[in-house]
């Protein structure tokens, strides 16, 4: 398991304190050699950071999770239900396009990136299996966890015994949307109305005053996917990206302060050697 430090603070999810041989953690904006609005630890290869800190940064977290940097692994990252079935590491130049991979193999961190999408852990010690999912809100409507859990399955994994935790997102409280997102969940299941709130009047202009804002409670709604797909024990750290943006990396935040582009939040999971 990794350990925090005061170079590299992690979190870690209680699902899966004391599971032998499985290493984790959220890995937030401290801790990396990057600067401006970068700083610190951002680990996106697509943002227009510096590759070298950007490389630097991902070293430093393998490091943190005991593997080397060849072995940690992250997709180009779509808003799709893709996943991949991880049978050996890949080069930076040939990573493939999906949000979710899994993986029986030793030592390779399977990871999701994010800034204020949800990264969701897997993992189902007995049978060896763990998983990586980024879920925004296409994916997440789409099914990134249900297909994620079904490939584990595929990889021997049993629903009853995966244990899934969601990691640092945009919460509720600042997840602002329009009618036609609501209307895509609602279509899916009218009980999807119960993860949003209406909103306050926000105006735009003198003349443009808007009352049909909403705000989604994805946690919540991830939650519930993990059940209905058979996961009997799931967890959510309360963190939001962005009600700390020195603490982590929000897209959202940026948006709203003018400051462009943005970094990435890196979440990890390992088998360890030796197993």
């Amino acid at each position: 398991m990794p350990k925090n430090h005061q170079d590299l603070p992690i979190k870690f999810a209680s699902v899966f304190d004391g599971l032998p041989g499985i290493s984790h953690g959220f890995f937030g904006r401290g801790g990396g050699v990057s600067s401006g609005k970068y700083s610190s630890l951002n680990t996106g290869r697509g943002s227009d950071d510096n590759p070298a800190h950007v490389a630097e940064n991902r070293k430093r977290v393998s490091g943190a999770m005991g593997t080397n940097s060849a072995h940690l692994l992250s997709n180009h990252q779509i808003h799709s239900a893709k996943v991949v079935v991880v049978e050996k590491s890949w080069a930076a130049g040939a990573v493939p396009k999906a949000d979710a991979m899994v993986t029986r193999l030793p030592g390779i961190a399977l990871s999701a990136l994010s800034a204020d999408c949800s990264p969701v852990l897997f993992a189902d010690v007995g049978a060896g299996v763990i998983g990586a999912a980024h879920a925004g809100w296409r994916g997440a409507l789409a099914g990134v966890t249900d297909e994620t859990i079904t490939a584990m399955v595929s990889l021997g994994a049993k629903r009853k015994n995966i244990k899934a935790a969601i990691g640092p997102c945009l919460s509720a409280k600042h997840f602002e949307v329009g009618p036609e997102f609501v209307g895509e969940f609602i279509s899916e299941n009218l009980g999807n109305a119960k993860f949003f709130r209406k909103g306050q009047k926000n105006i735009k202009s003198q003349k443009n005053i808007k009352d049909d804002r909403s705000y989604f409670d994805i946690k919540a709604y991830l939650l519930q996917k993990l059940a209905r797909a058979g996961v009997k024990d799931a967890v959510v750290l309360p963190d939001c990206t962005y009600a700390a943006p020195d603490e982590y990396f929000s897209y959202r935040y940026n948006c709203h302060h003018d400051i462009g582009d943005y970094g990435r939040n890196i979440s990890v999971i390992m088998i360890n050697q030796g197993l």
